[in-house]
């Protein structure tokens, strides 16, 4: 069984804890600017589309302060927002199955090469295996659902459209696939690991 540890109040305002609030927020602004400014600069545009508690509650603003601002930035450069949408021809239910498969390879490459306990050396080519997998599943996924694999990367854009009428699909998908992905492997590899004892305990 997989245990859960919570912190408390104060470690959620800790320095450590702000830095990494400042962390999330100017790495989703930069994630979402990118995206956003990628899809304005090769006009691929859908239109009509779309820890402990205290801690993660933190996280979400910053992530939903960084990529209001990242849109934003990015809209009034071109005066256009790009928003995620299904292709022409698939219905909704299938644009969530495209982002749960495509999310699924995502988090479980992550656990696989990044997050697993015993990894050992494979986790040198965790950035390597990622950066794969994500444009694997950009081609793969980008002409019917867009791609998105990350809700952040959907909501920002349909706040600053005021365009929620897929939104749903971009927040279903990716949170059924990371949590399948997240189950899966903890359950089959890293539920039954348990580390070496170290030598000095043997002392």
């Amino acid at each position: 069984m997989v245990k859960i540890a919570f912190g408390s109040l104060g470690d959620s305002f800790s320095a450590g804890s702000l830095k990494a609030y400042l962390s999330e927020f100017i790495a989703t602004l930069l994630f979402v600017f990118a995206g956003v400014g990628s899809a304005i600069a090769y006009s691929k545009l859908t239109t009509d589309a779309a820890l402990d508690p205290p801690g993660l509650v933190a996280v979400a603003v910053a992530h939903a302060f960084g990529l209001f601002v990242g849109v934003a930035i990015a809209a009034n450069i071109s005066v256009s927002i790009p928003t995620h949408g299904v292709a022409s021809g698939m219905s909704a239910i299938e644009g969530v199955v495209m982002e749960i498969v495509i999310t699924f390879a995502l988090v479980y490459t992550v656990y696989a090469t990044a997050a697993d306990p015993k990894k050992g050396d494979l986790g040198i080519i965790a950035p390597i295996a990622i950066g794969f997998i994500v444009g694997a599943n950009i081609l793969a996924a980008g002409p019917f659902s867009g791609g998105s694999m990350n809700p952040a990367r959907s909501f920002g854009p349909a706040v600053v459209s005021g365009d929620f009428s897929e939104n749903w699909i971009y927040w279903v998908g990716p949170l059924i696939g990371g949590g399948l992905a997240g189950l899966v492997y903890s359950c089959s590899f890293i539920g039954s690991y348990s580390a070496a004892p170290s030598s000095e305990e043997y002392a």
